[in-house]
């Protein structure tokens, strides 16, 4: 379940960033998770994807809205937006266009909605930097590795003391100053790993004790995420994810102890990240559950008397 943090009244919506310089981390299945849990939990939620040339959380929604039509299943989808990189001649008439195609969408959903998640390309763009430099809440997934970790910090190859910080960690310390300028607040970075081993080993020791050091560091917090699991690949064909209600109908082959176990990784997951849901929005999602579970049935005499 999803763990309500303490903040006052939000007058706009609360911007959820998934990023990361290094493709292949799993931001696109992370962003849909975060998304559906928090329709689920009856936020209002849109979702935007700024990679639009892999657009996959893109063809992930709109898989889930196919889905749903044909199976008429009850999936909530997010409002979607793709936001295009601009593909000119000249640099700062691209950066141009895509700050205004970015404002504009920002602008026309921020009042509306009580989450915005956006997942971001995996290379440094100028979309890339300006989604982290309006984050709220940030999220960077990493596999479990070093070779991910270079992302983050450079290691001593004998000792695997920290050496130094990289390119994308002074990205987002950079981008976390100027929202600090603007509204003296600072996202809250969370380095989420996942591909995690199922096997203990000296290499995982050593780099989550490096995490810890370099989160010190850096002024992030570094959680467990999804482990590397074939049921999050098959979710994709049909925009299906951990916390819906798997069966054959919605999945196609009968669920096992792998689907259970991915949707408590979820959970997990998602008690964390400790986001911002408000007990209206969970009365919300109580409705219209009750009103998805009597949709079919047939009306009792005395609602028809009523």
């Amino acid at each position: 379940m999803l763990v309500q943090a303490n903040i006052g009244p939000r007058k706009s919506a609360h911007v959820v960033v998934v990023g990361n310089e290094k493709g292949g981390s799993g931001k696109s299945t992370t962003a849909i998770h975060v998304a559906i849990a928090l329709l689920k939990a009856g936020q209002k939620v849109a979702t935007i994807d700024l990679d639009s040339r892999q657009k996959s959380l893109t063809h992930y929604v709109q898989n889930r809205k196919l889905w749903a039509q044909r199976e008429n299943l009850p999936l909530e989808i997010p409002l979607h937006f793709c936001v295009a990189r601009a593909e000119g001649l000249r640099n700062d008439e691209n950066e141009h266009a895509e700050f205004i195609a970015f404002a504009e969408t920002i602008g026309a959903i921020e009042h509306t909605h009580d989450f915005v998640v956006i997942d971001t390309p995996g290379s440094d763009c100028y979309l890339m930097r300006l989604a982290h430099a309006m984050a709220d809440t940030l999220i960077t997934p990493l596999n479990d590795s070093f070779v991910d970790f270079d992302v983050l910090g450079t290691v001593d190859p004998q000792t695997y003391e920290l050496t130094g910080t990289s390119h994308y960690s002074e990205m987002v310390r950079d981008a976390r100053r100027q929202r600090r300028k603007v509204d003296q607040e600072a996202a809250d970075w969370i380095v989420v790993r996942n591909r995690l081993s199922t096997l203990g080993s000296r290499n995982k020791r050593l780099l989550s004790e490096g995490l810890q050091s370099l989160g010190l560091q850096l002024g992030f917090r570094a959680t467990d995420g999804f482990s590397e699991r074939v049921v999050y690949r098959e979710f994709f064909p049909r925009g299906l994810t951990a916390l819906d209600a798997i069966n054959e109908t919605t999945l196609g082959t009968r669920p096992n102890l792998s689907h259970v176990t991915a949707r408590e990784e979820v959970y997990s997951l998602l008690e964390a990240l400790m986001l911002p849901i408000d007990e209206k929005g969970r009365r919300r999602a109580a409705a219209r559950a009750e009103w998805f579970n009597s949709a079919h049935k047939p009306l009792e005499i005395h609602d028809l008397l009523d």
